[in-house]
């Protein structure tokens, strides 16, 4: 929602000039971000109303003129005097903090604070005016404006003045520092505040409250507070603290307790309720006694006979996991889709309260990942569940006390246009300043830290659709790309059919002649697509930005390997 005016390279290729307009506008990691052309249609409802989907802010922040230092070496990202790093990024060295700020013009000042500050919200006559996708389809259609990361500007159609959009692309975020990244995290925050607004994800009632309560605070605290400055903290040793920092990395902080014995792999056990998903049955739930250890679920009958053979035993690695949580009707239950060679198997578990949710889905989430609960993140991860519900969880709110002092609300663009109809202005206002009291004690940052991760807790962040054809078969189908997973979905039911790990993926190319994606995985299983929604190559550099970023270096003093990213988006294949 914020246009900036700046000038970039036509003949240098778009993964380039990415880089470029992230330094110019102080973004770290400009290999999670790519440019979308805007969809210059319309959309028509039953009252043939035209629907603009362009975006809807005309004012212009002009950076033509601000020179970047000459011969600066914080690439890639420039950082502001709010945002000194440690590191040269370079060469990793501790660095001054003068020698990476900006040019000390107001304006180049003035750029930093409006790109680091959320906007204003809209009005609920503008929001309903924006386009919004009807299913997945439409979702879809979003993704056929992305360029091409190995070409030029120039070679594919960008004129002067043109207007494209910056966004994040691969939904893999790494190293979100609030030190560092002011304008990184707030645009993170605007672009999962508008993928909610504008339905192109879902989420529950529960959820939308919860989404709306953190926007106004957020839109409250942006108009009290003056952005956060780091310049006045006491200086540190540079080393030391980056030695602190990989060691709480790499041990999960101080442990106080006498360690147990290495061999001694933790598990988790207790009774649960499982359902297993039969035709022409009625979804009953039975109870057994449930064992979780390494990557493993076991169940059995009782716990007098755990030590004997399970009824069942199922492997969680690579599995998709789905919340099934309602804080008011005390429901918190888990879907498990198991991979196997035919499909998914769907599995549910129904835990009694939230407390034992946490530990068992922080569980499963790391066994997802080829982790056990060994790991030092799990107690991190166990935390940040029990932190989502407790923002979720609105009844166990005091009494909402209306103080004359609080901004105005207005709740309709606060939540999405589906639910406004639900509720009545009155109630809704009522209902969010509930659920506001589980968050009026966070600070600006990590209220959209929060807003962030929250959206990436939901089932369906990080997928992108395409309508796709695959080899063999008459029919459209859609392919959702995630993180770290193929999905095959049954465009009729929009049921998930197979699940592919990009772990199992042995090679993949493009047959740029008939324009058919090519994916060979492990134990000689092969798949092959054409791609209808968008150009195969769209759906190739998906498939290799993502696994050039879950496979990269985990150092902070990282350097991007250009060359590697192309090879493996297919730009120089």
């Amino acid at each position: 929602m914020k246009t900036v005016r700046l000038k970039v390279s036509f003949s240098s290729v778009v993964f380039r000039a990415v880089i470029d307009i992230c330094k110019a506008l102080n973004i770290r990691r400009p290999e999670e971000l790519s440019l979308l052309r805007p969809q210059n249609t319309v959309c028509k409802k039953k009252s043939k109303e035209k629907i603009d989907i362009r975006p809807i802010n005309d004012d212009v922040l002009d950076l033509d003129q601000v020179p970047l230092s000459p011969g600066s070496i914080a690439s890639p990202g420039l950082y502001s005097k709010t945002m000194t790093p440690i590191y040269d990024p370079v060469n990793g060295t501790p660095v001054s903090s003068t020698i990476t700020w900006f040019s000390d013009s107001p304006l180049a000042e003035q750029k930093c604070n409006i790109l680091a500050v959320s906007q204003p919200n809209i009005t609920p006559e503008v929001l309903a005016k924006m386009y919004r996708p009807q299913n997945q389809v439409d979702k879809a259609k979003l993704n056929a404006g992305w360029l091409d990361s190995s070409c030029s500007l120039m070679e594919q159609g960008i004129q002067k003045e043109d207007k494209l959009l910056l966004r994040y692309k691969y939904y893999n975020f790494f190293d979100l520092n609030p030190k560092y990244d002011a304008v990184r995290i707030n645009q993170l925050y605007e672009q999962a505040r508008w993928a909610i607004l504008l339905e192109e994800i879902d989420c529950t009632e529960e959820e939308m409250l919860m989404f709306a309560a953190l926007q106004y605070h957020i839109s409250k605290l942006s108009l009290l507070s003056e952005p956060e400055d780091y310049t006045n903290e006491q200086d540190v040793d540079e080393v030391e603290a980056a030695l602190t920092s990989l060691e709480v990395t790499l041990e999960g902080g101080k442990i106080d307790k006498t360690l147990e014995d290495i061999t001694d792999i933790p598990k988790l056990a207790d009774y649960l309720k499982i359902y297993r998903p039969k035709k022409l049955l009625l979804k009953a739930y039975k109870q057994y006694y449930f064992i979780f250890k390494d990557t493993c679920l076991s169940y059995y009958k009782n716990k007098e006979v755990s030590q004997g053979e399970p009824i069942e035993q199922l492997n969680l690695r690579g599995c998709e996991l789905v919340p099934d949580v309602n804080i008011a009707g005390q429901k918190f239950g888990i879907k498990l889709m198991i991979p196997v060679s035919d499909g998914m198997n769907e599995v549910y578990i129904k835990c009694q309260h939230e407390v034992q949710y946490a530990k068992w889905m922080a569980a499963f989430r790391l066994a997802s990942k080829g982790k056990t609960m060994a790991d030092s993140s799990y107690p991190t991860e166990m935390y940040n569940i029990q932190s989502f519900l407790r923002m979720k969880n609105v009844n166990s709110s005091p009494h909402v006390i209306h103080n004359p002092n609080t901004m105005e609300m207005n709740p309709e663009s606060l939540v999405s246009p589906r639910y406004l109809k639900r509720f009545k202005t009155k109630q809704l206002t009522t209902r969010i300043l509930e659920a506001h009291q589980n968050v009026a004690q966070m600070t600006l940052v990590e209220a959209k830290m929060r807003f962030i991760q929250a959206w990436q807790s939901l089932p369906e962040f990080g997928v992108s659709y395409f309508v796709v054809r695959f080899r063999g078969t008459k029919k459209d189908e859609l392919l959702g790309i995630s993180y770290n997973r193929l999905i095959r979905i049954d465009m009729a039911t929009k049921d998930p059919v197979v699940t592919w790990r990009y772990s199992n993926i042995k090679q993949w190319n493009v047959n740029w002649e008939i324009r058919q994606v090519e994916i060979e995985f492990d134990q000689s299983m092969a798949i092959a697509l054409t791609c209808l929604s968008a150009d195969c190559k769209i759906v190739h550099e998906y498939i290799g930005g993502y696994i050039f970023l879950s496979t990269r270096s985990k150092d902070q003093n990282e350097t991007l390997d250009e060359e590697l990213f192309h090879k493996l988006t297919g730009g120089r294949d």
